[in-house]
Parts: C-alpha cells; sequence; structure tokens
C-alpha cells in the first residue's frame, strides 16, 4: 500500500462517499473526484478538456461556439462519469467566462439541462474567496496575497491568521488580454498596471509572500526547477524569491512560440499564453512587492470543500491529520505513533513549536514501511514521503521527515535518494532527521513495535550521558541490538550511552 492509497482509504473511511467539482472556466473545463470531503480530500480522479469557452469574449462578448460544442460534450461526459464513479454530491461551478458572456445565461440553461444539476455561476467575488480558501486549506499559515490566475480573470485576495481580507477581481486572464492587448506588450502591460493600480491595499503585501494560483504560473515554476536542478519536483509549496521570479518572468514573457518550443516538457497548450501570464505575474510582482512566491496547487475546486467543513474540521491540522491516519492505516499499531511523539520529547527539548510539529508528523509515519522488503524500506519509504500528497508542510519539511524515515529503516546516508532530500536542508536540520530516524529504530527494536511499552522506558539526558531506563517489568528486553541502536543517537549528539534497570 502506497501512501496515496492510504489517503484515499482514510477519507473513504472517515468521511464517506465520493465528491466530485466540475469547473468551468474560461480556458477548460475540468473534473476532478476526492474520495471523501474531509480535511485534506485525496482527488483520485482529474480529467481537463480545452474548451476555450472565453477564447473571444473580449471581442465578441459572447462564448467561443467551437468552445460550447466542447464544454457540452465535456458535461455530458463529467456529470455521467460522476454516476459511475458513485460521486454523492457533485458541484458545478462556472467562472469568469459564462459570468461575463452576454449569453452566459443561456448557457447556464442548457448545461443545467445536459448535467441534470443546476450549474452555478460564481461572482467575481466568490471566484476570489474560494480561491483564497483552497491555499488556506493546505497552507494554514498562509500570510500575504493569493493570486488565482484563469484564463479570463485574475483574483487577488489577501490572506492572514487563516482569515480571507480585502480581494478584488479583474479581467486579466491571458485569453482576454491577448484580445485587448493584440500582440502589443507595451500595451498589455498598461493595462495590467492600471487594474493593479486600483488596488491601495496591495501594499500591505510588501514584505510578505505571493500564494500563486493556477496552471500558468505553475509551468514556470516547473521551468525554474528544471533551471536551477531543484532536487524536489513537488509543485505545491515550492518557493522562489521575487527577484528570481521576476527575472524568470520577463524572459518567458519575451520569448517566441519558437523558442518556448524548445523548452523541455513545457505542455504545447501553454505556449500561446505562457508569455502573458509571465507579463501579468511580473507586473503583480512589482506593485505588491511581496518577499517571495509560493506556487499552490489547491485554489478553487478545494476551497469549495474546505468551505462546507464545519468549524471543528476546519481548525484541524491537515498534515498531522494526514500523518495519524496514513500511519494507522500503513503501520501495525495506529497507538504507536502518540506514544512516539510523547517518548522522544526529552530527546529534543528545546525544539520549536514548528519543530514539535515535525516530528510529532514523523512519529505517526515512522513504521510505514514494515511491509516492505528489507532491503528497500528506507528508500521506498524515501520516496513515498517526498512524493505523498501531505499539505501543511514545506519542502523543507517534507525532506526532515522524509529523511527522518529514511534513518529509522537504516538507510545510506550517501546513496543519492538520501542526497536528494539533504540538498534542501543546512546540516542542522539533516542531523536532526538522522536523529529522529535513529530514535525510531531503537524505540521499534525495542518493542517490536508494540503500544504500551514506551512510556516505562524513558530516553533521557542525564549527567551528560544518554540514558535509556528500563521498567523492572522490561528489563529482559535489553539486549545486544537495543544498545547498538541506543550508541548510534549517542554518536550523533556526541554524547555517551548507557542503559539502566533499576531493581
Amino acid at each position: 500500500m502506497s501512501i496515496a492509497e492510504a489517503a484515499t482509504q482514510r477519507t473513504r473511511g472517515k468521511h464517506g462517499g465520493r465528491v466530485g467539482v466540475v469547473d468551468i472556466g474560461s480556458n477548460s473545463v475540468r473534473l476532478v473526484v476526492y474520495e471523501g470531503g474531509g480535511r485534506n480530500p485525496a482527488a483520485m480522479f482529474n480529467e481537463k478538456v480545452l474548451a476555450g469557452l472565453g477564447r473571444r469574449l473580449g471581442s465578441t462578448g459572447r462564448l467561443d461556439e467551437d468552445g460550447l460544442k466542447s464544454a457540452y460534450a465535456a458535461l455530458e461526459r463529467f456529470t455521467a462519469l460522476s454516476r459511475v464513479m458513485g460521486v454523492s454530491h457533485l458541484d458545478i461551478v462556472a467562472t469568469a467566462a459564462v459570468r461575463d458572456a452576454s449569453d452566459g445565461p443561456d448557457f447556464v440553461t442548457r448545461a443545467s439541462e445536459i448535467a441534470g444539476m443546476p450549474v452555478r455561476v460564481l461572482s467575481g467575488q466568490e471566484e476570489a474567496y474560494f480561491s483564497a480558501e483552497g491555499v488556506l486549506s493546505a497552507i494554514p499559515d498562509a500570510d500575504g496575497l493569493v493570486g488565482d490566475l484563469g484564463g479570463g480573470s485574475l483574483e487577488v485576495v489577501l490572506v492572514g491568521k487563516g482569515q480571507v481580507g480585502a480581494q478584488a477581481t479583474m479581467p486579466l486572464g491571458p485569453l482576454r488580454l491577448m484580445e485587448a492587448a493584440q500582440g502589443d506588450r507595451a500595451k498589455a502591460t498598461e493595462i495590467i498596471d492600471q487594474a493593479l493600480a486600483g488596488l491601495p491595499w496591495l501594499d500591505q503585501v510588501r514584505g510578505r509572500s505571493f500564494y500563486a494560483v493556477g496552471g500558468a504560473w505553475r509551468a514556470l515554476a516547473k521551468i525554474h526547477m528544471a533551471q536551477c536542478s531543484y532536487p524536489l519536483r513537488v509543485l505545491h509549496h515550492y518557493r522562489i524569491q521575487r527577484g528570481d521570479v521576476r527575472d524568470l518572468s520577463r524572459v518567458i514573457a519575451n520569448l517566441s512560440r519558437e523558442s518556448l518550443e524548445r523548452i523541455s516538457g513545457l505542455s504545447r497548450r501553454r505556449l500561446d499564453t505562457l508569455p502573458l501570464a509571465a507579463l501579468i505575474l511580473d507586473r503583480v510582482l512589482k506593485a505588491a512587492k511581496p518577499r517571495d512566491v509560493v506556487f499552490s496547487s489547491y485554489g478553487l475546486r478545494e476551497g469549495l470543500l474546505y468551505s462546507r467543513l464545519p468549524s471543528r474540521e476546519r481548525v484541524l491540522d491537515p498534515l498531522i491529520e494526514t500523518a495519524c491516519e496514513v500511519g494507522a492505516r500503513m503501520g501495525r499499531f495506529a497507538e504507536h505513533g502518540d506514544e512516539m511523539a510523547r517518548w522522544t520529547e526529552d530527546l529534543f527539548a528545546g525544539e520549536s513549536p514548528a519543530e514539535a510539529r515535525l516530528r510529532r508528523a514523523a512519529c505517526h509515519l515512522s513504521d510505514i514501511g514494515w511491509r516492505g522488503h528489507p532491503d528497500y524500506r528506507a528508500q521506498q519509504s524515501l520516496f513515498e514521503i517526498l512524493r505523498g500528497p501531505f499539505v501543511g508542510i514545506d519542502h523543507q519539511g517534507r525532506a526532515q521527515v522524509a529523511l527522518a524515515i529514511y534513518a529509522r529503516y537504516d538507510g545510506d546516508p550517501e546513496a543519492g535518494a538520501c542526497r536528494q532530500a539533504s540538498a534542501v536542508l543546512d546540516e542542522r536540520q539533516v542531523l536532526r532527521a538522522q536523529v529522529m530516524g535513529s530514535a525510531f529504530r531503537l524505540g521499534h527494536v525495542l518493542t517490536g513495535g508494540t503500544p504500551g511499552v514506551l512510556h516505562e522506558c524513558p530516553l533521557e539526558f542525564r549527567d551528560e550521558a544518554l540514558v535509556l531506563t528500563l521498567a523492572p517489568r522490561h528489563a529482559d528486553l535489553d539486549g545486544e541490538v537495543v544498545q547498538r541502536r541506543l550508541a548510534t543517537i549517542g554518536r550523533l549528539l556526541g554524547r555517551a550511552t548507557r542503559v539502566e534497570r533499576p531493581a
């Protein structure tokens, strides 16, 4: 069982049936089906049709004729597929193109007939709000400005302390801008700058973060990853300093289609719109002056689901929730994660709340590889965590947790897979992960992974030494392997070690 499979079973078991969202945008119509609708729902199906409803909206005021045919066909398939897949709740929402087109109401009537259910047209304010909610669902501590770029519009929203603030929607999507500027880059720049000048609250973003949502902007992140040989190919929560993003955006904005075609890994469907998407990003960053850019794979669709959760679930930590439940499904004993977290507290006295949170998540994942072949447990667990469906964790946190579980299974620290994760961490973070993993290894070998033992065998610093104290009834658990595992932790920390067996 993989972490993705465990996450899918997790949401199915806890939150019931499948839920789906059909998102009718200016450029595409997309269906995403989630297994359950809990705190971090697992996407189990994702399909997109490039209908191009807003292709000529700026000049005609109407939805594109070919786009209408494509959108209707997609809706017919998606609603039928949702029935076949047993989706219990389906949201069908339309955004900027349908909202702004003169024949938008006619489209909604026909689309609702095809779907057999109402199609909801989101207002610009709703679109902005749900996009921000999606980012907050995955990055609860997001602080700054969310920007969601679609084909027909750009939504910008202030976020901080888990709340949505000032927001605006502007007709600045690449499809709309392409028509308005008629290929004139200077004119496009003027249109963007004029729209942004009407948002005086943008100065509140200075020194904070900009959260970029939308496929075109994620394509820019992918290009940046390739250029700098970034070791973790995970787009969600990829962070780049503002100056570096602006440098890249200005280059891409000035490239011809022929030059773009030579960029490895760039989808051909992005070739026409990517330069304008890059220009929009550059001008937003110039106006708002954030410290950095964080790319989010979560947006409007996830925001719709998140907004329906009761408050008691919205406040849950998505990382800890996922780690607990994945660990319970993939590990041997669900209770062992909490015990391991308490048992390792003294070893990490003085850690920050953020570090304690990562340690707790790692504790719950510390037994996920037990079913695998011993020769591959370390590498398999490392890759599962590096690429798993975790949110509420940045790349450095993801790498620390992955390295901890890699060390728990005695992975070779010089192996390429390990260096890949270590490359995004500093020496202190790598050492911390190694100590965590070595402690997990000791805890599991001491108890055989069985709950109810660790609390009677405290691991603590005493007289400058690291001491494992075995309760009298567990004294016979001592042995050569236990002492070797304890000594490994001692070597990492530069401390003597001993096992005590009080009478």
